[in-house]
């Protein structure tokens, strides 16, 4: 049996169903704000986590990472924050940045762990690339990133 759209119910309902899976998929799927930031004159392409959700959400459920792109979490205070890997599939490192833009240390992470990777002093953000991605561009803490004025205000 084939059906076709010359029925107005049928028409209605199609048009119903993708609207909604198309309200619904654009919520899931809305990009964070991105921002050029540099680090050792090396240009880092990053999305900017600025909000709870965001934060929370982080790269999660990414199965890839191009090169010289990372996420750019910006916390609400400053203060000793950890990161975390639960539900995240890319090996990751990140640097922890004080308010002032310069790495206090960078650590590496392991895909679907619980293990609490902590700054080791108080920070405003975090920077997670792809594993070894600091390394390979000789960015070592005490290091300053360049660009993190012109991100937004976190809420």
């Amino acid at each position: 049996m084939t059906h076709t759209l010359s029925n107005p119910l049928h028409r209605l309902v199609c048009s119903l169903a993708i609207g909604l899976l198309t309200l619904f998929s654009a919520g899931a799927t809305a990009e964070m704000p991105r921002l050029r930031l540099t680090a050792n004159q090396v240009a880092i392409d990053a999305e900017v986590a600025y909000t709870n959700p965001d934060r929370m959400q982080g790269l999660m459920h990414r199965r890839m990472l191009p090169e010289n792109r990372g996420m750019l979490f910006i916390f609400n205070q400053i203060s000793l924050h950890g990161m975390w890997m639960m539900n995240t599939y890319i090996p990751l490192s990140v640097a922890f940045i004080d308010d002032q833009g310069v790495i206090t240390n960078i650590e590496d992470m392991k895909p679907h762990t619980r293990d609490s990777h902590n700054a080791s002093r108080p920070v405003r953000y975090a920077l997670e690339m792809n594993l070894g991605w600091f390394r390979r561009h000789g960015i070592t803490p005490g290091m300053r990133i360049e660009g993190l004025a012109l991100a937004p205000q976190p809420q």
